[in-house]
Formats: C-alpha cells, structure tokens, sequence
C-alpha cells in the first residue's frame, strides 16, 4: 500500500492511523536503522586481530619474534636461551617450544588472535635449512590456539654469493 492511496474507513482518526503507519513501513530501511547485513563470516574476520611470528633457528639458538603486521611493531620476544640453563641446549626442540608458547602467551594477553610464520635459516654463506627448533615452534604456536594464516620461507638467499670466510685455502683443521 503506497503513502498517497487513502483508504476509505468509517472515522477520520482510523485514516490518520493507516497513512502513518504506511510512511513508518517505507521509511526505515536496514541500512537507515544502524542494522548490518553481512554474512557471519565476516563478523568473525573484522575481530581478528593478525601478527607475524618471525622464526630465526640456526644450529645455535632459536628465536620466536612476534610484530604486528607491518613489522615495525614489537608484540613479544623469546629465545631459546631464556628457557634452558646450558649453551647447547638453545636450538633444541624443548627450547623452542618452551620459547614460542611463552611469546604466544604474551600475545595472547595483548589481544593477538591471528597469525602469519615466517620460518628462517642463516642462509647467504651459512646453512639454509632451517635448525631443530623451528618445527617444534610452530607446533607450539599452532598449539596456543591462533588462527595460522600462511607459513613462509623467509631465509635470505643470495643470487651471487657473497665469499665464505676461511681464506682462499680454507679451513685447516
């Protein structure tokens, strides 16, 4: 029923009551009434909250780095060295997962709901693959309860290297 069809009742009052009623009808739109239409998925992804956890495990140490998006931020840090008592202990698998759960913690606690990896070696003239402590890191932050969004490859890899140390004999042992 349109706001210019007058409709023909007994009393004066009843017609006033029906057109109101009809502009009422017309003039609240979901979008004018502050309602949002969007799929429930979208809800769920405007409340996350993403991070980076930079992984650096060499055959030395493990080091877990969580920074907000851009990098630029610090949100938490650990390394192995923090969790075990002896030097050769840092790259182990207990050390890094003790490490990467303690900085989940603390991201956690700052509203951290999501995350993306990055896993790196040494690289340029030392080993590229990856220590023992990186995968026992990502099982620990997988474990924490964040969403993983995308877990890369971020060793630097030289398209010409550069020389490696040792002399132009190498190495004597």
């Amino acid at each position: 029923m349109a706001a210019s069809e007058k409709v023909e009742p007994e009393t004066a009052g009843e017609e006033k009551m029906e057109e109101v009623e009809v502009e009422e009808r017309q003039a609240t739109p979901p979008a004018a009434t502050g309602q949002i239409t969007s799929s429930p998925d979208e809800d769920a992804s405007l409340k996350e909250k993403w991070a980076v956890v930079h992984i650096y495990s060499s055959y030395n140490n493990t080091i877990v780095h969580i920074t907000d998006l851009t990098g630029a931020e610090t949100i938490s840090f650990s390394s192995g060295g923090r969790h075990v008592k002896a030097d050769r202990f840092e790259a182990s698998p207990y050390a890094a997962m003790r490490s990467a759960s303690a900085a989940s913690d603390v991201a956690k606690g700052k509203g951290i709901t999501a995350v993306h990896i990055k896993v790196r070696a040494v690289g340029g003239t030392g080993p590229r693959t990856p220590g023992p402590g990186a995968q026992a890191a990502i099982r620990a932050i997988a474990r924490s309860g964040f969403r993983i969004g995308r877990i890369e490859d971020a060793t630097p890899i030289p398209h010409d290297t550069t020389r490696k140390k040792g002399g132009r004999r190498g190495r004597r042992a």
